[in-house]
């Protein structure tokens, strides 16, 4: 028999790109193990999913409880998880209105459309929205044109109009870009996939008065930073700001596919027929949701990402006392981390990490990005550390005098 990967290279298509060599075939907690029975401590998440690890018993009792109830309906009617989920949105947060999407590229794209129709009625017709560089908002056709990676628009083009792209962190920049057309600017917090790029104090409240001061939308894009990453229970909590839109995903379902785009009732500009979902919002994936995210309040994970995560930040600090010649910069906040390298090996670093039980992934060619399970201890970042300076130690010894 065929190995897994060897199968899965004869009917899938490459367009993910797999870049780690193993099969999971079951989770629990921070813990995966592959078709060996190799055990992984994750410090992946499933790109930061996961955030009460795999097959948390919250999470798994709810799925099998409405699986056994009422799987999907039409989003004609109303069901009872998708209105619980929204009220426990609401009344924890600074937002008033919820629609649920399948995926955070999706939400992002329902922000899009949302930020147009409200120029309409607002600002004369204004569709333009200001992104950044190196901010990621999805993979859809009109994300990767919003997305301020322009190596990854090129064999796409033409691709939708309406969005530009400027420098992350520089309020000059936005002001600069701002036009009779611009209707909104959408940030993330602290940019994942560019590198977990965190701004400058200020920043974003210059973000909020530069848009009430023009009369635009602030969108503020947490599908990764939400549900306690940072530390807090929702990154704009950091700054103290509070955006108009906020769209979400990943923690929000703890591992079942689920995104929601969320307004206050200023910026909530859609009526009946103006958008919709087949999938988005069932009552499966709603209870499972609504049970992670319960769990997360009543708990307070977001504490623990905020203890462990500054422990496991001062632990990969001191490796540039070890690896100095390797490691140019550590940043992150919470459990949202990366370890940036003064060369082009976060690859070759990530492959041994995994070769040695770590999983974790290559945010860019010279950095490596931490976000673990929001419920990880302080024995578990040690067992990171201890694994990632072993890996450090051998690439030092083995380069050329």
């Amino acid at each position: 028999m065929s190995t897994w990967i060897e199968r899965e290279s004869k009917v899938y298509m490459t367009a993910g790109g797999r870049r780690l060599k193993a099969t999971m075939v079951r989770g629990s907690g921070a813990r995966l193990w592959d078709d060996t029975g190799k055990e992984y401590l994750d410090f992946m998440a499933g790109w930061a999913v996961t955030n009460l690890g795999h097959c948390h018993p919250a999470i798994t009792e709810a799925i099998i409880k409405q699986a056994q109830t009422l799987l999907i309906t039409s989003n004609d009617l109303y069901t009872v998880p998708q209105v619980e989920l929204a009220e426990a949105l609401v009344e924890n947060s600074c937002i008033d209105r919820v629609f649920f999407q399948n995926s955070g590229a999706e939400a992002n794209e329902a922000a899009v459309k949302l930020a147009r129709k409200w120029g309409k009625g607002n600002r004369n017709g204004a569709y333009e929205i200001i992104t950044t560089l190196h901010s990621f908002h999805g993979r859809t056709l009109s994300m990767v044109s919003a997305t301020g990676k322009p190596e990854g628009r090129v064999p796409y083009e033409p691709v939708p109009a309406g969005f530009v792209n400027v420098e992350f962190d520089d309020i000059a920049a936005v002001r600069n870009a701002t036009n009779v057309n611009t209707v909104a600017v959408m940030v993330e917090p602290v940019q994942g996939e560019g590198g977990v790029n965190v701004p400058s104090p200020g920043y974003l409240q210059s973000l909020r008065e530069w848009c009430d001061a023009n009369n635009l939308l602030l969108i503020f894009d947490e599908v990764q930073t939400g549900f306690g990453r940072l530390g807090s229970l929702w990154g704009y909590q950091q700054s103290g700001v509070e955006p108009d839109v906020i769209t979400l995903a990943k923690g929000l379902g703890g591992g079942v596919p689920i995104g929601a785009v969320t307004a206050k009732t200023r910026a909530d500009a859609f009526t009946p027929g103006d958008h919709g979902t087949t999938f988005g919002g069932n009552p499966l994936v709603c209870a499972a949701a609504l049970a992670s995210f319960r769990y997360i309040l009543d708990n307070r994970v977001w504490e623990n990402a905020a203890r462990v995560g500054a422990y496991f930040m001062d632990k990969l600090l001191g490796l540039r006392d070890i690896h100095g010649s390797l490691i140019k910069e550590v940043r992150g906040s919470g459990l949202l981390i990366a370890l940036e390298f003064n060369q082009n090996c976060a690859m070759e670093v990530v492959t041994n990490c995994l070769g040695n039980g770590l999983v974790l992934n290559p945010v860019s060619d010279n950095a490596i990005r931490f976000m673990p399970p929001l419920i990880i201890t302080e024995s578990d970042a040690d067992e990171a550390v201890k694994i990632v300076s072993g890996v450090l130690a051998e690439k030092r010894a083995a380069a050329p005098a």
